[in-house]
């Protein structure tokens, strides 16, 4: 039995998620998990792949986070529903 070639994988060598936009980054996600659902590919790949996985997986947490706090702040500073009428009466 052969052993298993290591690959030297650095930082570099993994593509950033940094700049994609949440739907980029979850779509590519998407495609990376049916990829591996398929179950056709080789261990190396599924690595990977899952390795790529979890960085687009906690960009996506992360921006979803940040809106959830953008809309907090924006709730916090007394969003409320429209009012044509009340806005009229403060304007007389």
């Amino acid at each position: 039995m052969s052993p298993i070639p290591k690959t030297s994988r650095t930082a570099d060598s993994v593509p950033s998620s940094a700049t994609k936009s949440f739907e980029t980054a979850l779509a590519e996600l998407e495609g990376i998990v049916n990829s591996m659902e398929a179950g056709q590919m080789p261990l190396q790949a599924s690595l990977d792949a899952y390795q790529q996985g979890v960085a687009l997986l906690r960009q996506c947490q992360e921006t979803l986070s940040a809106a959830e706090q953008q809309i907090g702040i924006l709730d916090a500073n007394g969003l409320q529903p429209f009012d044509p009428e009340a806005d009229a009466k403060q304007h007389d």
